[in-house]
Order: C-alpha cells, then structure tokens, then sequence
C-alpha cells in the first residue's frame, strides 16, 4: 500500500435524470449530478443557511443502466466512489477540466420510479436499499472502453 486514499461517500438527491453515453462494444456508462446540502446557524444573524454543494457523478455499465431504470431527478441516494479529475480541449481550442466521482457503489434511498412501479405491478418489488458493487455482481471494475 501506497498510504494514500481516495475514497467519496455521498448521500444526496439527483439534479438530473441519468445520462447515458454509449460506446462501440456495447459499453455505456451515465452521468448525473448529485446535490448534498450543509445546514448552519450563521451566528451573528441567528439565520439558518443552506449551502449546496454539486458532484459530478459517473457509473459504469450494469450500474450505470441500472441507475438509468430506477433514478430520476429528485430521487435519494447514497454512492461511495473516488475522485477524479480530467483534462480536454473543447472544439473551441478551450482547455476544459472536470473534477468527478467515480460511482464504485451505491444504495437507492428512495426513488420516484420505486413508487410508481409498485402502484402499477404490487408484485415488482424494488428493495428501498437496493445496494449495488459491480465487483461483487460480477462487473470488471475499469472496464471503460478508453
């Protein structure tokens, strides 16, 4: 071991639906950004402040379609992942960069598509803690096509 960690838990609600991106090869993997909020009294005015923060998050494959099917915006979710930073020139010759969480696993907490498919077909049962690792479902860990 190197004695270092890079390691993000998160619990927090989607801003967005789920974006997938597909590759050659039948590889995929989503995006979406999670908010996670930190409540304070500010002491000198007695207010209480809520400040947001955004994660860029990314899932892969299995995961990521998965998160795709059950997860809309709005829906509670706790992810464990790391951090990760990337660089690119866009189209205009900019240089852009990115700073993300790799989704290594999750646990849905509560989701809008859980609900209604349970009004629909009482015997679809989604488990409210459906905790997913695609290690241990069998899913290559970097199996991103670049």
């Amino acid at each position: 071991m190197n004695g270092t960690l890079n390691k993000v838990m998160l619990i927090g609600y989607l801003g967005e639906d789920v974006k997938m991106h597909y590759f050659d090869g039948g590889n995929c993997i989503g995006r979406f950004q999670l908010a996670t909020n930190e409540v304070y009294i500010n002491k000198t005015t007695n207010e209480k402040i809520i400040s947001t923060e955004w994660h860029n998050l990314v899932v892969r494959n299995k995961a990521a379609e998965l998160c795709e099917k059950f997860l809309s915006k709005g829906d509670k979710i706790y992810v464990e992942g790391r951090i990760k930073s990337r660089q690119w020139q866009a189209e205009d010759g900019t240089a852009k960069h990115t700073t993300e969480i790799q989704v290594t696993e999750f646990t849905f907490l509560s989701t809008k598509k859980e609900s209604e498919n349970n009004k629909q077909n009482p015997k679809l049962e989604i488990s409210k803690n459906t905790n997913f690792t695609p290690e241990k479902n069998g899913f290559p860990e970097n199996d991103l096509p670049f």
